[in-house]
């Protein structure tokens, strides 16, 4: 039974995956709530969550085909089943970095349209023809407009410089027919990764209802437990057998890989549908979100903040206010808006007395993916498979509490920092060494806190297995007397006074001559 059942990886047709009987999460009741309570829409998420699947779930149910809506929700709750003039446009399919793919993509849109109601084309305008396009729908059918638009931002992420203004003055015209024409429409929806200013969706339309961080809509993309559980069990079997665990363990390994999004402080957690199907069908824990493709918007964004980046491994969890997750990417020269509207960071805590938002890795897969894959433009340095060994045998250390091993691996990898050169040389080395520590640590797995707040000062860090705790303190061209005098003084140990674990005070020094640990020492608590 299990070898036939089939997994709808890449399937972003809803027709397709219904006919064709790939296994389906029913999200249908969320859809019909969505249609039946609001006209526009716009909906961030992630790539590969599903938004494709989704929209084209919208354009079957406007269409009025209600055979493939037989034994889901929404076959109890709707009962007129009225099919609508659907448009849809969808730029998924179309590389924006070759000039002139937007012309080609647009114009291709609007011929078909234009052929589906008789519409003679007066204009090379697009927003004149698809003014034009909505009234004869409106005018040959009797009924209001539905417009289903899949990845609006991907010209604008694709390009940059004249090219992006050319396109966004376009699409500027184009979308504010939404407005100057709303009665023509049933329905809009909108889906993208974030929201660029400018364009008359987010600067002219105040009617748009933007659910991307509404509790209701939390879970309307991406897998919650439940739902995985209830689908998915004899994959889950398979996937427990062919890794030797039990189906527990299994399914602790798939909540710390591919678990952890979430898109509203109370909403439920949910699972990037994209890797959880991968793992299921290769039957092995992978990287395969990350591995699908970075933005180039977000690369060149992260290069242009580069001071800034360079302190994200070393957060514990990153504090903001809630325009930071919600602005648009033009608006806000920080690069954590887009890395949490990408999907890299997601909402971890909320504070509501102070309106602000704690933000982390999502999991294990894009932890280890942002770092291995970004980390060049953090400490200067990217990890190769030798260093990667490496740090997979720290882990065990730390875990072991063997902790010669881990800090002669430490110091071979600090080995490998770059040179630098000039009269701050000593004070770009430290950065660097700083910042390599808190990566290398954060890559190995364990629970990182850098730069812990006490009541007596800042810890450097703290790592914590299930029965090790490790307080470091680095030193930079001094002694390690004088690190290890710092815990101390300081008090650094006083939090674990309770602790049963094993508590490590490590001092360690580190030299910009020679750019690795020139000493070291650990005493046991």
């Amino acid at each position: 039974m299990n070898a036939i059942r089939k997994l709808p990886i890449g399937i972003q047709s809803f027709e397709e995956l219904r006919t064709e009987g790939y296994l389906y999460v029913d999200k249908t009741d969320l859809m019909y709530k969505l249609v039946t309570e609001g006209k526009q829409y716009f909906l961030s998420r992630p790539r590969r969550f599903g938004k494709s699947l989704l929209t084209t779930t919208l354009q079957a149910y406007f269409g009025g085909k209600k055979d493939f809506f037989k034994g889901l929700a929404i076959e109890k709750l709707e009962t007129e089943w009225e099919e609508y003039p659907v448009l849809y446009l969808d730029f998924a399919g179309f590389n924006f970095k070759r000039p002139g793919t937007f012309e080609e993509a647009m114009n291709d849109h609007l011929e078909t349209w234009e052929k589906s109601f008789g519409v003679e084309k007066e204009s090379d305008l697009p927003e004149s023809r698809f003014r034009k396009i909505i009234r004869s729908a409106r005018e040959k059918t009797g009924k209001q407009v539905v417009l289903l638009v899949d990845e609006y931002d991907k010209p604008l992420l694709e390009t940059e410089g004249e090219e992006r203004e050319r396109i966004r003055s376009t699409l500027k015209g184009f979308y504010g027919n939404l407005k100057s024409m709303g009665h023509f429409f049933r329905f809009a929806w909108l889906t993208g990764i974030t929201k660029f200013a400018k364009v008359s969706i987010f600067s002219d339309l105040n009617q748009l209802n933007v659910i991307s961080m509404d509790e209701d809509y939390a879970a309307l993309c991406g897998l919650t437990q439940e739902e995985i559980e209830t689908t998915f069990g004899p994959e889950i079997e398979v996937l427990a057998k062919k890794r030797q665990l039990t189906r527990e363990a299994c399914l602790d390994n798939l909540r710390k890989m591919y678990d952890g999004y979430r898109f509203h402080p109370a909403g439920e957690r949910v699972y990037n549908p994209f890797s959880l199907l991968q793992a299921f069908k290769k039957k092995e824990f992978g990287s395969y979100w990350f591995d699908t493709g970075t933005s180039s918007t977000l690369i060149t964004a992260l290069q242009n903040h580069v001071d800034k980046l360079r302190e994200l491994p070393a957060q514990d969890k990153i504090d903001v206010g809630a325009t930071a997750l919600t602005s648009a990417y033009e608006d806000n020269n920080n690069p954590i808006t887009l890395l949490y509207q990408s999907g890299y960071l997601t909402i971890k805590g909320y504070d509501a007395e102070y309106l602000r938002y704690f933000l982390d890795f999502p999991n294990n897969e894009v932890r280890y993916g942002f770092l291995n894959a970004l980390i060049p433009y953090v400490t200067y340095q990217a990890f190769d498979n030798d260093d990667a060994l490496k740090i997979a045998e720290m882990a065990q250390d730390f875990k072991t509490g063997n902790t010669t091993s881990f800090m002669e691996s430490l110091q071979g990898l600090l080995a490998e920092l770059p040179y630098h050169e000039g009269p701050d040389a000593a004070v770009k080395a430290e950065s660097v060494f700083r910042n390599v520590v808190a990566s290398i640590f954060l890559l190995a797995g364990q629970l990182v806190h850098t730069e812990k707040h006490t009541s007596q000062g800042r810890i450097d860090s703290v790592v914590e297995t299930p029965e090790h705790v490790y307080i470091f303190e680095f030193k930079v061209d001094k002694s390690v007397e004088e690190a290890l005098e710092q815990i101390e003084q300081s008090g650094y140990a006083r939090p674990y006074a309770g602790d049963t674990r094993t508590l490590h005070k490590i001092g360690a020094v580190f030299s910009t001559k020679t750019r690795t640990l020139s000493d070291w020492r650990e005493v046991l608590a």
